[in-house]
């Protein structure tokens, strides 16, 4: 049963907020309810990706949150981006998502910002409990992951390039409660006998168990050292994605844009010379990042609004998490279904993600980098 209280008295929640968020209540709890509700968010980056994790946040019932985005609508935004409505082509992109995310829920405070995150005071951040970059260069990403590490703000970045996406979560000292249940080893009792004597094959021992775990930036795991022999032995259980991303996020930072479907020509030869010159400054064999990678790394409308990864912030400690790439890209409207591939780190973390998009459903295989 959940406590309901007027709001602004004792930090509960009022009447129509507990109707509103009953099922979510019921599902992690009126303290975590209340949690959100205090919470103010930044989304940088109003694309596909922004626009979903907006989204969420909105129809979670956060306090406030913020999208900031400086550039104009193109005409593909509409096509992967939910909150601009046709015709909006030309205006600024947190402007023309504003309306339809109002109305997701009129309860919290949806603002937009059109001024260039590069532009921003380390004051403009500490205004918020956490931010969330998308489509940011890897230059910036570096320097608001650091402003938020000291001002101790939950900072999450992530991208979807094609059919390659990834997502970094940085929550300095984090703390939280595993659920741990032992099974109790209970002798076989008579089956005709008393009932304390019967079996109890079900019984269990269920404890709470509290954990803390210290995230890493960003830029420390964008760079990596693989000259050291652990690091050597690592190399063979890391997935491609991870270089992949460092090939995508130069390519990013040298064009001042992402790789696209019209220019393929032209942008498939810089990203084989990006990935030769990282991969050499990493001193490692460009074998490990195949060349038919630039095939599916321009943005593709169809999906790239539903790439949103698991987060787990015990598994995943702050390193870099990716969606596998798929395997090959889908017929043009007749799919309903992707091979996936998933990887293992070396902590075991894997698993299968789904999401729909309106060339069917789509499956991506999820793993963490160490």
């Amino acid at each position: 049963m959940v406590e309901k209280e007027e709001a602004g008295g004792g930090g509960g929640i009022s009447e129509e907020e507990a109707a509103q968020y009953d099922r979510q209540i019921r599902l992690w709890g009126l303290e975590a309810q209340k949690r959100l509700r205090a919470s103010r968010v930044l989304i940088v980056g109003m694309k596909g990706l922004g626009a979903e994790i907006a989204k969420n946040l909105i129809l979670a019932g956060v306090k406030g949150l913020t999208m900031l985005d400086h550039e104009q609508v193109s005409p593909e935004d509409p096509g992967a981006q939910f909150l601009i409505q046709t015709g909006s082509v030309g205006r600024n992109r947190a402007e023309a998502s504003l309306e339809r995310a109002q109305n997701l829920n009129p309860m919290v405070d949806v603002k937009v910002d059109t001024e260039d995150v590069e532009k921003k005071p380390e004051s403009f951040f500490t205004k918020f409990d956490a931010v969330c970059l998308t489509c940011c260069s890897r230059d910036v990403i570096i320097k608001v992951d650091q402003i938020c590490h000291r001002n101790s703000i939950k900072f999450f970045t992530g991208d979807v390039f094609g059919y390659h996406g990834y997502t970094f979560a940085n929550l300095g000292e984090h703390e939280f409660v595993e659920e741990k249940t032992k099974v109790a080893k209970v002798s076989q009792g008579v089956e005709d006998g008393p009932e304390a004597k019967r079996a109890k094959l079900d019984s269990s021992e269920t404890t709470m168990v509290k954990k803390k775990v210290l995230f890493c930036p960003v830029k420390e795991a964008l760079e990596v050292d693989w000259s050291g022999e652990k690091a050597k032995a690592a190399l063979k259980r890391t997935a491609p994605d991870y270089f992949l991303l460092q090939v995508l996020l130069k390519f990013r930072t040298d064009k001042g844009r992402d790789p696209t479907s019209e220019s393929y020509k032209e942008d498939a030869e810089l990203l084989l010379q990006i990935r030769n010159d990282v991969f050499d400054s990493l001193g490692i064999s460009p074998d490990l990042l195949p060349d038919d990678f630039v095939r599916l790394a321009s943005e593709q409308t169809d999906i790239c609004f539903g790439c949103l990864s698991l987060w787990r912030p015990e598994s995943q400690r702050g390193l870099l998490c990716h969606i596998c790439q798929l395997l090959k890209p889908p017929p043009a409207g007749a799919l309903t279904s992707i091979p996936r591939e998933v990887k293992t780190c070396r902590f075991g973390f894997s698993c299968g993600l789904k999401f729909k998009a309106p060339c069917g459903l789509v499956m991506l295989g999820l793993s963490v980098l160490c």
